[in-house]
């Protein structure tokens, strides 16, 4: 297989079928076929980056998420952002995210500042 930049969704198929070949064949990272295989998987990324971009979650979506992944109530917000009805209206996007409560969830719940701050 000749290595060039995807240019259209054949040869991204292609390229998705040569990976999984690889992998069948168990292909070590140092070997010749390995480097090509890394080379390979960052032009499909690069392909789906341009072609089926993630778009990223809405800020209260992701605090809603990980205070669930991490078993958090709304009350337990309440010391640290305010009143219970606050943290509610909040959650709630009857009030919005302010900067400040922004960075208190990236310190707190570990979101990335860039989603708070979509």
């Amino acid at each position: 297989m000749k290595i060039k930049i995807i240019g259209s969704e054949k040869e991204y198929e292609q390229y998705l079928e040569w990976v999984d070949q690889m992998f069948d064949k168990r292909i070590g990272p140092d070997t010749l076929e390995g480097e090509k295989l890394q080379v390979v998987l960052l032009l499909i990324k690069d392909y789906e980056d341009k072609h089926y971009p993630v778009p990223k979650p809405d800020p209260i979506d992701a605090i809603r998420s990980k205070m669930l992944d991490l078993g958090l109530k709304n009350k337990d917000l309440v010391g640290k952002v305010g009143s219970k009805g606050y943290v509610s209206a909040i959650l709630n996007k009857r009030k919005p995210l302010t900067l400040e409560l922004a960075r208190l969830f990236h310190l707190e719940l570990g979101i990335p500042a860039e989603i708070l701050l979509a």
